[in-house]
C-alpha cells in the first residue's frame, strides 16, 4: 500500500508518519515539497505519486488570523481538500480526510453527533466546512474524521503554553465556558492508522463522517489544572504560578469566536472500527511520561 501524507510537521501529521509506516510505503510531506495552495502542483503530484491512500493532516489552522485571511483558509481547507477528493474518485484511492469540532456553533447542550446541523461561527470554521463538502461532492471513497482540542508535546498548543505560562506568572486566568475532549494527537494517528486497515479490508465501510475525540469532558481552566498537576507529579515540574482563576469567554476576548460547547460523540467511530479513545486525562498523562521518558520536558520550547 502507498500512503501519501500532506501536513506531515503537523501534530497528528508528524504522529502519522510512525502509525502508518507499518501498513505499507509512506511518501511523507511537508509544505516544502507539497504546498496544497499551489493547486496546480497539488494534482499533478498526486497522479504523479498516484498512492492507494491520502491521509490529509495539512490546514490552515491560525483560527484567529483565518479572520483576516480569508482567501488563504479557504485555498487550503476548502479547494485543496476538493481537488484530493477529485483525484481520490479518478483513480479509486482512498482519502482520509481530518476535519474539526469548529462546523457546529457549540449551542447544543450535549455531544454533536455526526447527523446534527452545522453552523461554524468563525471563518475558520467555514472553510473547514467546505472542505468536507468538497470532498462529498467528489463522489469518492472517503473518511472525514473531525475532532477536536489536539495538543501535544511538540509545536504550538495549549497544553505547551500553559506549562510555560505557568512557571513564568504568579496567576493564571483561564477560560472555562468553553467544554470539550483535550485528545493527544499520538491517539488520532494511531486511530486513523486502524481504520485505514479496515476501510482497505475486502469488505470496507461506506464513505462516512465520523467523531474522534478522548473520552470525558472538561474545560479550558479544567485541562490547564490537571496539566500542571500532572506535569508538577511526572517530571519534576515547578509552575510559579499558585493561582488559576476560571474566566468566562468575555473576558478572552480573541478575533475568532469559539464555540461554548465542543463536544463530540465517538460512538459511531467506535462501533463502526472498535476505536475508543481513553478518557482525556489518561491520554493526557500518557503524553507526559512519554515526553518525560524522551528527555523531552514539556516546559521548555521544543
Amino acid at each position: 500500500m502507498k500512503i501519501l501524507l500532506t501536513g506531515k510537521n503537523g501534530q497528528i501529521g508528524w504522529e502519522l508518519q510512525r502509525t502508518l509506516a507499518p501498513l505499507g510505503e509512506v511518501l511523507a510531506l511537508g509544505r516544502d515539497r507539497l504546498d496544497l495552495a499551489d493547486i496546480d502542483a497539488l494534482s499533478s503530484t498526486v497522479r504523479a505519486l498516484r498512492p492507494d491512500v491520502i491521509v490529509n493532516a495539512a490546514a490552515y489552522t491560525a483560527v484567529d488570523r483565518a479572520q483576516s485571511e480569508p482567501v488563504l483558509a479557504m485555498k487550503l481547507n476548502a479547494e485543496a481538500p476538493g481537488v484530493l477528493a477529485q483525484e481520490t474518485a479518478r483513480s479509486g484511492a482512498l482519502l482520509v480526510h481530518i476535519s474539526t469540532d469548529y462546523v457546529f456553533d457549540g449551542r447544543k447542550a450535549s455531544p454533536y453527533v455526526e447527523e446534527d446541523a452545522t453552523h461554524p461561527i468563525n471563518l475558520y470554521g467555514v472553510s473547514k466546512l467546505a472542505g468536507e463538502a468538497a470532498i462529498r461532492e467528489a463522489g469518492g471513497r472517503y473518511v472525514i474524521l473531525r475532532t477536536s482540542w489536539i495538543y501535544a508535546s511538540r509545536g504550538q498548543n495549549f497544553l505547551k503554553t500553559i506549562l510555560r505560562l505557568a512557571q513564568e506568572r504568579d496567576e493564571l486566568r483561564v477560560v472555562d465556558d468553553q467544554v470539550g475532549a483535550p485528545t493527544w494527537s499520538r491517539l488520532v494517528a494511531e486511530a486513523i492508522a486502524q481504520i485505514i486497515v479496515q476501510v482497505r479490508a475486502p469488505n470496507p465501510s461506506v464513505p462516512e463522517t465520523y467523531h474522534l475525540t478522548a473520552a470525558g469532558e472538561t474545560s479550558w481552566h479544567g485541562f490547564a489544572q490537571e496539566a500542571i498537576r500532572q506535569a508538577a507529579e511526572l517530571c519534576a515540574f515547578k509552575p510559579r504560578a499558585c493561582k488559576i482563576t476560571a474566566i468566562p469567554s468575555s473576558e478572552y476576548p480573541l478575533p475568532a469566536r469559539r464555540p461554548l460547547n465542543s463536544r463530540l460523540s465517538s460512538t459511531r467511530v467506535g462501533a463502526v472500527f472498535g476505536v475508543r479513545l481513553p478518557p482525556w486525562q489518561a491520554g493526557l498523562r500518557m503524553c507526559v511520561e512519554d515526553a518525560v521518558q524522551s528527555g523531552k520536558l514539556l516546559s521548555v520550547n521544543t
